[in-house]
């Protein structure tokens, strides 16, 4: 692999790092490794996401940024007499994607290796063999000859089960391929973001959150934004890219490196119109390049956090993504680096008197 500069290497620790919902404990080190630097003050809720605090007015608007820290895995649910493992998914996966993907087992004892199997095609039907093959019938070979062995490897059932895949910046280096971009992206933002405002002044009080159990409905940024009581509400996270084959510009318009995502709509929030146009402002302002989006399904962080309380004005901000909900996904790291730019700019300016303006759009 070429070298990283700080930036990649950041981006390779969190997308290496293994966190399915429900075990996001390695995924948070990392994240508190990289944010406390730039906070005045990292603490966790109760269920364990993560939050970082960085005062510029005390008295100012309380404004939250939430990446998620888990990703899409399995977790073990039974080991049958010939030591093979079967697994429910933990997260949204498309079966299409998962047959002979490699995985790796958190087990007691470390890490094990393993493949995602099934029966061969060659002893289906030819009914069979043209319909996708149910998870329900996946299971996994860690290469053990029965049961006994398994349980040696220090594998039980709750363990989880993390797809694996190595952080690799592609020909063109701008384009970035790792699993869990879904939402490691989320978390570098926050960090960047934090990074950017060390040294700058600004009227109110910056939360960069790192919230857990995302993938299974938003869980984590409900506990840590009702710890929070927040003022205003951004969820960055991956969206949808548009720009592969096969896709009409009615279901995905979205391309790579063409900026951010400001999400209109999903299944989860329709996006705060005031603090949607104080965004688009800003960009049209600072000449960051912006994209909309809009998904019928799938929602984010945002989902939750605008329901906290009495109401949070809240808004998604993405970054395009080809192949999420897989072992790998595609990512450009300008659309990346504009988000970060895009939610500096708007907290550098986001008072009080604007949040009142806000409330009242």
């Amino acid at each position: 692999m070429a070298n990283l500069d700080d930036t990649l290497t950041m981006l390779k620790e969190l997308t290496d790092a293994k966190g399915i919902p429900g075990n996001e404990k390695e995924v948070r080190e990392v994240f508190e490794k990289y944010i406390t630097p730039y906070s005045d003050d990292v603490t966790k809720d109760n269920l364990g996401s993560s939050i970082a605090k960085k005062v510029g007015d005390v008295n100012g608007p309380k404004i939250m940024i939430a990446g998620h820290l888990d990703e899409i895995g399995m977790m073990v649910t039974r080991i049958d007499d010939n030591g093979f493992i079967y697994f429910q998914t933990v997260g949204g996966w498309w079966n299409q994607v998962m047959l002979a993907q490699r995985v790796t087992i958190m087990g007691d004892k470390g890490d094990v290796t393993g493949v995602i199997g099934s029966k061969p095609p060659h002893v289906l039907s030819a009914e069979a063999r043209k319909k996708p093959y149910q998870i329900k019938d996946m299971f996994i070979d860690v290469g053990a000859s029965n049961k006994d062995e398994v349980k040696s490897f220090g594998i039980k059932p709750g363990d989880s089960i993390v797809p694996y895949f190595e952080f690799t910046p592609m020909k063109n280096e701008k384009m970035l391929l790792a699993k869990a971009w879904d939402n490691r992206i989320g978390l570098a933002i926050a960090i960047d973001v934090l990074r950017k405002l060390k040294d700058e002044k600004h009227p109110n009080t910056v939360y960069g959150v790192g919230t857990i159990q995302e993938e299974i409905g938003l869980r984590g940024a409900r506990t840590s934004a009702h710890s929070i009581q927040p003022d205003i509400g951004f969820g960055v996270d991956v969206g949808i890219a548009g720009d592969t084959p096969g896709i009409s510009k009615q279901e995905a318009d979205s391309k790579l490196g063409e900026g951010p995502q400001i999400v209109l709509y999903d299944a989860s929030m329709v996006s705060h119109k005031g603090l949607r146009d104080l965004v688009v402002q800003t960009a049209e302002d600072n000449q960051i390049p912006y994209q909309f989006t809009s998904m019928a399904g799938g929602g984010t962080d945002s989902g939750a956090i605008h329901l906290t309380g009495n109401g949070v004005p809240s808004l998604s901000i993405t970054v395009a993504t080809r192949y999420i909900h897989s072992n790998a996904g595609i990512l450009h790291r300008d659309d990346y680096e504009n988000a970060v730019k895009l939610i500096v700019e708007v907290v550098k300016k986001l008072d009080k008197d604007m949040l009142d303006n806000i409330r009242l759009s």
